[in-house]
Formats: C-alpha cells, structure tokens, sequence
C-alpha cells in the first residue's frame, strides 16, 4: 500500500523498511531513530569461565555475507530514511565499532550534515569473557540532519534541565536494558538488542517536540514507540519479524500516555524562545541604581555592588552578573536567579530575574504592571 495523502501514525507496518520506507510520503518525518544490524561478524559461541553460553547477537538479521553487501544495505536504508525526512529533520544511528564507521562514511556520502556523535558508555557492559580485549562498554551514537545549515530541533534547556542545570555533554553514561525493563519470552531475552527506554527518552527529548513524528526502521521490541507515546510524539515503526511486532504492540498497548490533557507539561523549549535582556538595562530604565548592593543566594556572606556600566564588582573581581556569580560559587551560575536586590517597597530581597520578567512584562509585551 503507498501511504499518499496520510501517514500511519501510531502504527507498526510490516514488511521490509526499505520497501516501506519507499511507500510513505517525501519529508513527512520530523525525527528518525535507527538501530540496523551489526554485522557483528560472529563466527563462534561465545563461553563463560563457568561454562555458561553468553546469549550474544547470533540472530539471522545480523548475518551478511561480506562488508560489501553489509555497505550496500546500509546505503540502501540511509537512502530510504533520507526520502521521508523533513528538511528540518535529523536522524540518529547507533552502532558499534562492527559497523558505525561505515554508516558514518555512507551518511556524509548522502549528504547528511553530522551533529554530533555522542557515546553511550554502559554502567554495567557484558565483560570480555576470553580475556584477549578490553571490556566493550560503549556503544556510538551519530546525529545528523539532512540538510546543513536547515533549522533543526535541538532542545537544549531541556539537556540541561536532565543534567543539573550543567550542559549536557557528548558522553551519555546509561545503564544496559536489564531487570524488569528487560521484555522476556519464558525467561529468555525477548530481542538480543533491546535498548534501554532512558537512551530513547534523552533522544526523543532532545531533538523533537510534542505532535512531531518519529519513525523507527528497525523497530525490534518497540522501545522508540514505548518512549515516543509517553511524551506525546506520534510515531512509525517499521518491522519484519512477526514476533518482534506482536512483542512491541503488546508492549505500548499497555503503556498509558502522559497523564496531563495540557500539552504544555511536556514542551521543552520555552526559555530558548524568551527575549535577551542585557543586564544594563536595568540600570538604564532605573530598576537598579550604580552602587546598589547585590547579594548572592539572597545571604549577607556574599555581596557585589553594581557599577555604572552594568558589571558587578565582586571582591576584587569586575565582569558580568554570570562571571561573577561563577566566581562566587567556583561553578557555572545563571546571575539571574542567584544575585539578589532589596525591594525598596517591601524591604525583602528577591532575584534579579523578577526585574528582568518587569521589564520585559513593561516594555517588550505593551503591558504594564
């Protein structure tokens, strides 16, 4: 069936993703995660010193007769997935060192523009049980969009927000997909490379917005769908193993969306959108006064005072609200919400940020206090 006019949200569709992927409109996807085969290349069991059979990746999927075959696949998906992202998209692929540098080359041969590559290292990696390499404990992550210089999503206050108000860096430290997470069949590991539901909420979160599609190729246990319907995104996936697809509808029936009606619980990018006040302008439009005191964290031990051409002089030390706010704490601050100043009114001292919302509410809304 050739999905013209609309898009399968919400749906698992059958069959090959290349095939498929050629059925669904051009750029109708916002966001795409892939997780392809391997080609790990396995040619042995795998033992434990206590004689155990490590359940690795043997399954039929993985297997390709040679690097050029696996490199005609790739291309061929890659192709596919570029035909339905928008130019505004971007698309994330995980990999290990088996294959990712293939897929890396392949996605710069098509003219994606990579982002980043982020490594994800596991807290708890499946040892080297001969003892002939080091620990495997990460896996590799590329982000690319398909159009350089295109506008993309990328929700950065929401990183920093998952990461303690710190940006987020390109090393993402994540537990494997273990315990009760872990989708079983009679004991036995349902998919061997079911990814945790964290690894897909920090992507999901990070690069798309609620009622944005998400659309995964190789949808395996059904992870991407799990984590897409509890943050609101619709999402595609795409599956040819009739096991993996019953597994995966079984799983997000059972999930219950977001409990909140109102989307706004889950947009992220609202400080991005907010107009940049420079701290001066509060000293120009008479909300503070040159030689007013500030203090830091609202306490009497630290205090700056304000200078006429809109640094605050800490100590010895002159610069921005936020250097001198750093220099306070001996860590990145956000001068904002940790300096404050005395209400001449009501005597009580409040952030700095609550002159900034005046003026913006006074002079950038058309509105007055």
């Amino acid at each position: 069936m050739i999905f013209v006019d609309k898009l399968p949200l919400d749906t698992i569709l059958p069959g090959d993703c290349i095939e498929i992927l050629a059925q669904l409109p051009e750029n109708s996807v916002d966001l795409i995660f892939a997780d392809p085969p391997y080609n790990l290349q396995l040619r042995n069991e795998l033992w434990r010193p206590n004689m155990t059979r490590v359940g690795a990746v043997s399954d039929e999927w993985d297997k390709f007769e040679s690097m050029e075959e696996y490199d005609e696949f790739t291309r061929a998906w890659l192709s596919a997935c570029r035909h339905v992202l928008k130019e505004t998209g971007t698309i994330w692929v995980i990999g290990s060192y088996h294959n990712i540098y293939r897929v890396g080359a392949i996605l710069q041969d098509l003219d994606f523009w990579i982002l980043n590559d982020v490594v994800w290292v596991k807290t708890n990696p499946m040892p080297n049980f001969r003892g002939v390499r080091f620990t495997n404990a990460h896996e590799t992550l590329i982000w690319a969009q398909k159009t350089k210089g295109a506008k993309y999503t990328f929700n950065h206050h929401a990183m920093k927000a998952l990461n303690e108000d710190l940006q987020m860096r390109s090393d993402w430290i994540i537990p494997i997909c273990s315990g009760s997470e872990r989708v079983r069949i009679n004991g036995a590991k349902a998919h061997s490379t079911q990814k945790p539901e964290a690894l897909l909420y920090r992507i999901i979160l990070s690069s798309s917005n609620p009622g944005d599609i998400v659309l995964d190729p190789f949808f395996g246990s059904g992870t991407t769908g799990a984590v897409a319907k509890k943050l609101r995104r619709d999402w595609i996936g795409i599956e040819r193993d009739e096991t993996y697809i019953k597994i995966a509808q079984e799983r997000i029936d059972k999930i219950q969306p977001g409990m909140f009606e109102d989307n706004d619980v889950y947009i992220v990018n609202r400080k991005k959108n907010a107009p940049k006040i420079p701290f001066g302008n509060l000293l120009e439009n008479g909300l503070l006064k040159p030689g007013q005191t500030l203090f830091f964290g609202g306490k009497d031990e630290k205090t700056a005072t304000v200078l006429s051409d809109g640094n605050i002089k800490y100590k010895d030390f002159i610069g921005s609200i936020h250097k001198a706010g750093s220099v306070a704490q001996d860590a990145p601050c956000n001068g904002w919400e940790h300096w404050y100043y005395v209400d001449e009114t009501t005597g009580e001292r409040a952030p700095i940020n609550r002159l900034r919302q005046k003026f913006i509410k006074e002079n950038l809304s058309g509105e007055k206090c």
